[in-house]
């Protein structure tokens, strides 16, 4: 009866793709790839007759991710077209396919070459699959989102906080100047920048203290979770 119900929930889901977010067709074989791949772990691990054991929240990997989603989607301009694949990606993302995603968003910024959010779900993809290291995809992918959307906000924030995890500190620290620079004073995510900008100073001092030892690398502070930015005025 369970695997019935699961089977069934699984199927509501690509249906509400297919039907109410719009999903092209295109992704149609990405996505019921997803929902089976679920369906598989779910036969191998689950144990749906086992009594529950609520246990106290705890933070993890895959909070934060659910954090710098949540932050992307209020930095969006519009969902739009962009809706369904990001939908798919996100969804992916949750569960550590970092891979998987940065395939779907490859596809759908072939077909919407010119979304920006698109790009920069692609840039957090590719970033999520290097553990958190930016590679010269992932970097093409921010700056390809800041090219199409100058006034963006998205961009060199993600942008700024891959390069900070990578240890390029003073890159990320330009990066972040000039985001709050331009910031309006009520801008939600000012708060997150102005504490990302001490953190990165404070170790580049630090790094400074030790010359012959390499710079150590960033670990700011994730997007907070009462601080819920909403997009700014389209340019």
């Amino acid at each position: 009866m369970t695997w019935l119900v699961v089977a069934l929930v699984a199927l509501m889901a690509f249906l509400l793709l297919v039907l109410v977010f719009r999903l092209p067709r295109t992704g149609w074989e990405m996505a019921g790839t997803a929902l089976l791949m679920g369906l598989v772990g779910y036969g191998l691990h689950g144990h749906p007759g086992q009594a529950g054991a609520p246990k106290p929240a705890i933070e993890n990997q895959q909070a934060t991710d659910e954090a710098l989603i949540r932050q992307r989607q209020a930095m969006g301009e519009s969902l739009g077209k962009s809706q369904s694949w990001l939908v798919l990606a996100d969804g992916l993302s949750r569960n550590g396919q970092f891979g998987g995603a940065a395939q779907v968003l490859g596809k759908a910024v072939r077909e919407n070459p010119e979304d920006a959010d698109l790009w920069l779900a692609l840039g957090n993809a590719l970033v999520g699959h290097g553990d958190g290291a930016i590679s010269p995809a992932a970097q093409f992918a921010f700056e390809k989102a800041a090219k199409i959307s100058p006034e963006h906000p998205g961009p060199p924030f993600f942008l700024g906080l891959a390069l900070a995890q990578s240890g390029r500190l003073p890159e990320a620290r330009v990066m972040w100047q000039q985001l709050l620079d331009r910031s309006p004073p009520e801008a939600p995510w000012r708060q997150d920048l102005v504490g990302g900008i001490a953190r990165v100073d404070a170790m580049i001092a630090a790094s400074a203290g030790h010359p012959n030892q390499e710079a150590p690398q960033a670990q700011p502070d994730q997007p907070s979770q009462q601080s819920q930015p909403t997009a700014p005025p389209a340019p």
